[in-house]
């Protein structure tokens, strides 16, 4: 019986998180629809979404010196270029972004970016899920 009881309630809450983050995901596609709608068409190809997302990326360096910066047309297609900012080294990456996604596994700082980007909230916005590696 406390199995069952266990198992309904785990099941009750694992619900509740997939509805909140289905929600998420549609307040998004409505933001991006009504903010097309509403810019016009335009040309697509141009870039014209930016944003920026600065973060401490490594535990040895504060002061947010790493960054994402996602470029992005209305087609959803650009680039994500990362900055991993070390005291001896920086490492810079560029990532495709095609349809809003990217071709390769984005880290979730460029996600965010991305994310931010298409939804016009840029250029500078905050990162959620900044912490160091």
């Amino acid at each position: 019986m406390i199995v069952g009881v266990v198992a309904g309630v785990s099941g009750v809450l694992i619900g509740r998180l997939s509805l909140r983050q289905a929600r998420a995901a549609v307040e998004d596609c409505q933001r991006m629809l009504a903010r097309q709608s509403s810019e016009g068409m335009g040309d697509l190809k141009a870039i014209r979404d930016v944003a920026v997302c600065r973060y401490d990326a490594l535990s040895e360096m504060r002061g947010r010196l790493s960054f994402s910066v996602a470029m992005i047309n209305g087609l959803g297609d650009g680039i994500v270029l990362t900055s991993i900012n070390g005291q001896s080294e920086t490492r810079t990456y560029v990532r495709p972004v095609v349809g809003g996604k990217g071709e390769q596994p984005l880290s979730p700082e460029e996600a965010e970016a991305v994310r931010a980007a298409r939804l016009g909230l840029g250029p500078l916005v905050p990162c959620r899920s900044a912490g160091p590696l």
